[in-house]
């Protein structure tokens, strides 16, 4: 029997890492090729990490909700094959030249597959060899006592911390309990880089001024010891009555570690909210609602707001697709909706008006050469994605309705990639589709605008004629853009918009397609 080790596959460029939603398969279940061993998810999406290979799991090497970095082993499979070529394969990727490398990395990374795997195969010669071979080496003693303070910070059984988080904790010689009472803002409440680098930072501010009291106290003794009693106590009682300077800086770090400590878990707490009443359904948002969350209130925190609404004739537009779809589907096997239609529109006018097709980057506007738009979907459980449609401005309306489709399927059934949804410049979501006729869209970051397409509603309105004005059942709709005001002034915003309306407004009855 050989035995594969499956890997979490690269899922896009910028992805390095996924976290494990739910195992599919458990030890001991049989696993045909392409079948779904997890459920992973990204910042962007969630798949399925299928299986290459024919065979029976038979070890999980990660937990639900664990974060595991791309390129890394996450299952075992045994297959049928009797080829030992694999098994040998194992220990040359697994254990390095080094002989504490594999210890190390294990701690380190918060697995434990290096040291199952070097178990199979070589872990009684390793375990009888290396003691010999690392008595013989000058100033072993030192690496292992370098190895034993990291141990403690990487050896936390309740909490996954980033390599990158694991690093910066050890430059800063942070101990495994002090890590474990920061608060996380990432996902189920893991501490992230920037909650860590916000501590640390809280904490040197802290340690500067103590240090500073202490200067003034060993200046003042000289002098006058009053001032000292009025800037020690801002710090802690107990360092205020040590008479030695020395004594005050060492115990002044132990409080800024303990102050902290505490103010950390108040900030936990109100997550398990309680039922007063005992009626009332608590329900805990997933992960993909806390990303929605989140995404919604920093776009509403970064950009101001302004949303300019225009009333669009689209009564030769609809007479058109009535008059074409049955056609179309029988043809292209694909049904053509208004979306790839206003798509098209929204295309044509972002190249008469490229400057609403840009996103801002501190001081300077980044103005996009790819016309990339962005497509809201809702999706069945309740949640939204943002699939995007590469280069819309090269795609015919055929192209369009293909590409719009595509994603909106694979979008409902899960299986888009994270590159589906990245390099979006400008997005569209069809508040019609739910019977609204309007609404205020917040912008998607890093874009500066979007456009909501309201549903068409039969109206009467004023027509204009050779015969003069008359009163006619029109089909009419509403669009409404939402734009960034630090970039996108009302005349460029208002002056889009209308040009959208233009180019639906103006439909070509007698368009072949």
């Amino acid at each position: 029997m050989a035995k594969y080790q499956l890997l979490l596959p690269k899922m896009g460029e910028s992805v390095a890492e996924a976290t494990v939603i739910k195992w599919v398969k458990n030890p001991g279940d049989k696993v045909n090729a392409d079948d779904a061993v997890m459920e992973i998810a990204t910042d962007k999406v969630d798949s399925d990490v299928p299986s290459p290979v024919t065979g029976k799991l038979v070890e999980q090497l990660y937990k639900e909700n664990d974060v595991v970095q791309v390129g890394a082993v996450i299952a075992i499979i045994e297959t049928d094959e009797a080829e030992t070529a694999p098994v040998v394969a194992q220990p040359e990727e697994v254990a390095p030249q080094p002989p504490e490398e594999p210890k190390i990395a294990d701690s380190t990374y918060h697995e434990t597959v290096p040291a199952k795997e070097v178990k199979k195969t070589p872990e009684p010669e390793l375990s009888e060899i290396q003691p010999e071979n690392l008595s013989g080496i000058p100033g072993i003693d030192q690496l292992e006592q370098k190895s034993s303070p990291a141990a403690p910070v990487f050896k936390s059984e309740g909490r996954f911390y980033s390599p990158l988080v694991r690093n910066i904790a050890t430059q800063e010689g942070i101990s495994i309990g002090e890590l474990d009472s920061i608060p996380g803002t990432g996902s189920d409440g893991r501490l992230t880089k920037d909650d860590l680098l916000n501590y640390l930072q809280a904490k040197t501010s802290s340690v500067p001024n103590t240090h500073s009291s202490a200067h003034v106290e060993s200046f003042t003794t000289q002098t006058a010891g009053q001032p000292v009693k009025t800037v020690e106590p801002a710090e802690e009682a107990r360092p205020a009555a040590e008479p030695a300077p020395q004594p005050i800086i060492t115990a002044a770090p132990e409080p800024a570690k303990t102050e902290t400590p505490k103010a950390a878990p108040v900030e936990q707490q109100p997550a398990p909210a309680v039922s007063v009443s005992g009626s009332d359904e608590i329900i805990e948002m997933d992960r993909v609602r806390r990303l929605i969350a989140d995404h919604m209130v920093m776009s509403k925190q970064t950009s101001p707001h302004v949303t300019s609404f225009v009333e669009a004739d689209v009564t030769n537009l609809v007479l058109w697709r009535e008059k074409v779809k049955n056609s179309f589907e029988k043809r292209e096997g694909e049904k053509i909706t208004f979306t790839p239609i206003f798509i098209e529109a929204v295309a044509k006018a972002i190249k008469d008006f490229p400057m609403i097709n840009v996103s801002v980057n501190g001081t300077q506007i980044i103005k996009k050469a790819a016309i990339n738009i962005s497509m809201a979907t809702a999706l069945p459980n309740g949640n939204l994605i943002v699939p995007v449609i590469k280069k819309a401005d090269e795609l015919n309306l055929v192209g369009l309705t293909k590409a719009v489709n595509d994603l909106a399927n694979r979008a409902r059934n899960g299986k888009l990639l994270p590159d589906d949804v990245k390099e979006g410049t400008f997005t569209i979501t069809n508040v019609g589709s739910f019977g609204n006729v309007m609404g205020t869209p917040i912008i998607n970051q890093p874009q500066v605008a979007i456009l909501a397409v309201g549903a068409i509603k039969k109206k009467p309105a004023v027509i204009e004629t050779k015969e003069g004005d008359m009163i006619a059942i029109r089909h009419m709709m509403f669009l409404s853009l939402s734009y960034d005001h630090r970039v996108v002034d009302g005349a460029l915003g208002g002056s889009f918009v209308r040009r959208v309306a233009d180019y639906l407004e103006k439909w070509d009855s007698n368009r072949e397609v």
